[in-house]
């Protein structure tokens, strides 16, 4: 087994390989002058179990090519098998045609990572489910909820929580949270846009008032529809808001939005190297999933179950 690293996150690549108390494999992954990507694995894996760690996260497209060069220079070096550990996956909000003549992405870039050569993937909440099957390789879809989890009931028990879903479709992912809470009570943030440009309204499904509300998402951008849903929580009688969400993307001044809203804590996982900013801020904490991940590679590895470890 060897673990290879491309550059969108190398604290996580290393967290992951001291888990399982491995070496990365020498590897270099650098630019050429016009910013080609060019991959050079500087010690044998013929015949290894290699698992390349690339979160397609931004700059999306670069880190996109390194992971598919990576993978097709550790094939032309004959690996045995080659599992790409996307702990973000890029492109997964384009899962459907959501209007006439757009593409479906998420589907495209599966191909593009199968073709690459591919065998299995290992992926981290991915947005929608049925990407999976956008894969004709065997697909692993990890789930953060276990360690948010934990972390939630060792800040603060399980007395008066309540998980909140930021919009409809996110009820599934909350209610496995709410499961592992010691079946808290579940609510939902109805959020409407009667017209183009208007402000979005927000209804709350369920009685938060006087509850410890944990809001569960699995993406973070720009952050706005969060913190409006955390102001509607506490206008609706809410004691405090912290927000868990799997995978901090945080483009644009959406640092500054948290920092500035009602939120009390957002908490993210490290699938994405955070910036200085994130860092920065006071409101925003880290958790590592470094131990799930390295983990789920083992069982790979050793051919055992993965799914067990979410019983």
């Amino acid at each position: 087994m060897k673990i290879m690293a491309g550059n969108s996150n190398l604290p996580l690549a290393r967290a992951i390989a001291g888990y399982l108390e491995l070496p990365l494999t020498e590897a270099s992954v650098r630019r050429f002058a016009d910013e080609e990507v060019f991959v050079e694995i500087h010690e044998n894996v013929r015949g290894e179990d290699v698992f390349v760690v690339q979160s397609t996260s931004f700059p999306t497209n670069d880190n996109l090519m390194e992971l598919l060069i990576c993978i097709d220079a550790l094939r032309r070096a004959s690996a045995a098998r080659i599992t790409a550990v996307v702990p973000y996956f890029g492109y997964a909000r384009q899962d459907r045609k959501p209007g006439p003549r757009t593409p479906i992405s998420a589907k495209l870039v599966a191909n593009l990572m199968t073709t690459a050569g591919a065998d299995r993937v290992l992926a981290v909440d991915l947005h929608a489910g049925q990407i999976q099957g956008f894969f004709d390789i065997p697909t692993d879809n990890l789930f953060a909820a276990p360690v948010m989890a934990a972390d939630i009931l060792a800040r603060n028990g399980d007395a008066g929580l309540m998980v909140v879903s930021p919009d409809v479709g996110g009820v599934v992912r909350a209610r496995a949270l709410a499961k592992r809470l010691n079946n808290a009570p579940l609510s939902i943030v109805d959020k409407r846009r009667d017209k183009p440009g208007q402000s979005e309204v927000m209804n709350i499904i369920g009685d938060v008032k006087g509850r410890t509300c944990i809001l569960i998402d699995d993406i973070i951008d720009s952050g706005g529809t969060l913190c409006n849903a955390a102001q509607a929580l506490l206008d609706a009688g809410a004691e405090s808001v912290t927000a868990y969400i799997s995978h901090g993307v945080l483009s644009g001044a959406a640092v500054s939005r948290v920092n500035n809203s009602a939120l009390k804590e957002l908490v993210i996982t490290d699938t994405i190297l955070p910036t200085e900013a994130t860092q920065a801020s006071d409101k925003i904490r880290i958790l590592t999933i470094a131990p799930l991940i390295g983990e789920a590679m083992r069982r790979i590895a050793d051919e055992s179950s993965v799914s067990s470890l979410f019983d």
